[in-house]
């Protein structure tokens, strides 16, 4: 590189060094007090957290052994608690046998999503532990000096982040001003000792207006400077012919400007047309996605019908057995009653044998008419998306019974855990269809090739919202594929009648129709988890 290249003009160099030592010393300065400011800020929250949890654990006590504690400690916990710093309360009750249950719990709001019980982590978080925009603290609630219980508390650290950001903001002024000021001295210096070097710019802006480069610059006193008029004026002659030159090329690059502007114009043309062909394509798409889940509903409905078809296929041919039985064993003694060969241990055998078999035609048609009853409530709920009262145990044992042959079918083995008395107020049909879709995701997906399978079903209600986790023991989901388990037409079984829209239609039907938040569970386990959450209303048991 040569030294001309490589050198500054004295302008710069003057303004670059005051302005980065102002720069220096401020971001410094800057620095150590948000440094200062952040670690005082968290000691604050910390202090405010052990004394709110104090304070909240105290009032708690004497609601964990009253009747109707839970609801009494929810609203008061709602009034007491006055600052938007506390994100979430949990209260935990000890019982007789020291173990530790969910008692009742505080969101700032029902938009703010629960959080999972810390029951397994009241050692590590008996001191005040920070996370990313949150601390939490475990601290006993005592009576009598004994331990009833354990309160949880989360409080939020976004306020003393905005402050933080604040004080950034009013430093970064400070700084900006800084160098302001910095650059203005830097100015200043410079204007005291650039007076000889003005008159070589005007008579150059003078030359370079009228654009007559065979001007020649006067000479100057300073030697330095009269040096560089001279180059200068070799520079100016030099400009001269190289501007000659420049606009013969330049008229030469304008006729192929004109060739090249005409092959555009058509080449963008034509891709106007391509992308509105696009856009009708895309538009088609739309529609043939929405006829698509459609099908999926009425695909699973399908399924549910072929299923209940199989089911209730079972007790009518028994009944159907009994019955000719019946009818015969009645022919025979009728017969017997006319020749007058009518025993009475034959009488009593028949008497016998018939109320046998009228038990299993009363058995056998009793289960079909439950299973056809579930069957029309499932129906009737999926294709409806008003809201009802519902017992939320029995929903589930309807959904599981109509999809009763698919199951024993797969050897698949369903537990749930959902308490007897949880009666809500909610929408049963999406809740139907996404536990239809889930089953049978995991039964045509998740067991393939299995000879057995496992699926747990979980429901908890906290802070009138249910919890809902579904979880299988089967092969799971490709790390590639988790990132868009829920975008539409992804399935691992194109080609094999597999439409990619089941999971797409539970995502819809959780955030649209529910209101609510789905997710998938990223732990490398066996098998597959989703997390559900919605909100609902409480209806008196």
């Amino acid at each position: 590189m040569k030294k001309s290249e490589q050198s500054i003009s004295l302008h710069n160099r003057l303004v670059r060094s005051i302005m980065a030592l102002a720069a220096v010393i401020m971001l410094t300065s800057s620095a150590a007090i948000i440094f200062m400011v952040d670690k005082q800020g968290a000691h604050v929250i910390a202090d405010e957290t052990r004394a709110w949890a104090n304070l909240l654990a105290n009032n708690s006590a004497q609601y964990l052994q009253s009747d109707n504690g839970q609801v009494r400690l929810k609203n008061q916990l709602k009034k007491l608690i006055t600052t938007p710093l506390i994100n979430h309360i949990h209260v935990y009750r000890t019982n007789q046998d020291d173990s530790i249950e969910y008692f009742s719990s505080y969101n700032r709001n029902h938009n703010y999503p629960p959080i999972s019980d810390r029951i397994s982590e009241i050692a590590q978080l008996s001191t005040v532990q920070h996370q990313a925009n949150h601390l939490e603290l475990i601290v006993k609630i005592t009576q009598a000096q004994e331990t009833i219980g354990y309160l949880f508390i989360q409080t939020s650290l976004l306020e003393k982040q905005a402050f933080t950001d604040r004080l950034v903001y009013v430093l970064l002024a400070f700084l900006l001003f800084s160098l302001i000021l910095a650059f203005g001295v830097a100015q200043s210096l410079f204007n005291n000792i650039n007076q000889p070097i003005d008159s070589i710019v005007d008579e150059l802006g003078q030359i370079s207006r009228s654009r007559n480069y065979q001007t020649q610059l006067s000479k100057l006193p300073i030697k330095e400077l009269d040096v560089l008029t001279v180059n200068i004026n070799v520079l100016l002659l030099r400009v001269e012919k190289h501007i000659n030159s420049l606009i013969e090329e330049h008229q030469h690059t304008q006729t192929k400007n004109k060739a090249l502007e005409h092959r555009l114009s058509s080449r963008t043309d034509a891709l106007k047309e391509s992308n509105q062909e696009l856009l009708s394509t895309l538009e088609k798409l739309h529609e043939f996605q929405g006829q698509l889940v459609e099908t999926e509903k009425m695909a699973s409905l399908g399924d549910m019908v072929a299923g209940i078809a199989h089911e209730v296929n079972t007790p009518i041919g028994l009944g159907v057995t009994a019955s000719s039985l019946l009818a015969d064993k009645l022919n025979e003694i009728k017969t017997a009653f006319e020749d007058k060969t009518l025993r009475s241990s034959q009488l009593k055998k028949f008497l016998n044998d018939g109320n046998e078999n009228i038990s299993i035609i009363l058995r056998n048609l009793e289960r079909a008419a439950q299973l056809i009853s579930s069957f029309k409530k499932v129906a009737v709920d999926q294709s409806s998306v008003e809201n009802r009262t519902f017992n939320m145990r029995d929903l589930i044992n309807e959904v599981i019974l109509t999809l009763s042959a698919k199951i024993q079918s797969a050897n698949v083995i369903i537990t749930m855990d959902c308490p007897d008395d949880l009666i809500i107020n909610s929408k049963p049909g999406p809740i139907n269809q996404i536990l239809i879709n889930l089953i049978l995701n995991s039964i045509y997906h998740g067991f393939d090739g299995l000879e057995q399978g496992n699926i747990s079903i979980s429901i908890m209600n906290l802070s009138d919202q249910i919890h809902f986790n579904y979880r299988d023991d089967g092969v799971g989901i490709d790390k590639t594929m988790k990132t868009k388990i829920f975008d539409p037409f992804t399935t691992t079984k194109r080609g094999s009648g597999g439409s990619g829209l089941g999971m797409h239609l539970v995502y819809n039907l959780v955030t649209q129709a529910l209101g609510g938040h789905i997710s998938i569970e990223e732990e490398n386990k066996p098998g597959v988890s989703f997390e559900i959450t919605f909100p609902v209303e409480l209806a008196a048991s």
